[in-house]
């Protein structure tokens, strides 16, 4: 027997006004929550970020108090073990330097000239030039090469034909730093053990002359 489909009366199925208003309410609430917990999940993230930032800005300050530290050590270091010991270090190198000098100052005023040099070592063919940081970094790196080309500047207004070279020395040196100071043609003395190092620009790089 052939089954007949009855079509169900028109609106059996239409919704009314009290269940779509209750279906929007609904969604109202369920709307109204998660934006509740997006707006307390923001909170909690946000106050974790100034946790975060608190954190890493007392460790910054407490960062900068111990390199402020290591600043003075190092600068007892240069005073009583680097710069006595730098002429037989650099001898070691085949430098031989017969002078030592530190904290002088280059001027001129006329040809506007001005530097600070923390440590100078000279004989009558060469002079070695060594600027001194706790932490050196590449704009350290890019002021001595700029100190360099005003100290030939000033020995040119000297009729000093000696050969310049530049040294950086650190107490604490990172790679990036090293191979950027190596790579501008500067020796690196550096700290190891009881004494320091000096690493000479090599491979890829050479020794800059000024």
């Amino acid at each position: 027997m052939e089954a007949v489909q009855t079509a169900e009366p028109l609106g059996s199925h239409t919704p009314t006004f009290e269940t779509v208003w209750a279906a929007l309410q609904e969604t109202g609430r369920i709307l109204k929550e998660t934006a509740q917990r997006h707006e307390e999940n923001y909170r909690e993230m946000k106050e974790a970020q100034r946790e975060t930032e608190r954190q890493m800005k007392e460790s910054a300050q407490r960062l900068d108090r111990q390199l402020g530290k290591l600043g003075n050590r190092f600068g007892e270091m240069v005073e009583y073990m680097v710069v006595p010991n730098l002429i037989s270090k650099f001898h070691e190198l085949g430098f031989v330097f017969e002078k030592a000098y530190r904290d002088t100052v280059i001027k001129n005023q006329t040809n506007n000239i001005y530097a600070q040099i923390d440590i100078t070592l000279e004989n009558g063919d060469k002079v070695m030039i060594v600027e001194v940081k706790s932490k050196p970094n590449t704009a350290d790196v890019t002021e001595h090469i700029e100190r360099m080309e005003k100290v030939r500047a000033h020995a040119d207004l000297h009729n000093d034909k000696r050969k310049y070279l530049g040294a950086i020395a650190g107490m604490v040196f990172n790679d990036n730093e090293k191979a950027f100071a190596m790579k501008n043609g500067f020796y690196v003395i550096e700290p190891s053990g009881e004494t320091f190092t000096i690493t000479e620009p090599t491979g890829d790089y050479s020794p800059r002359e000024w």
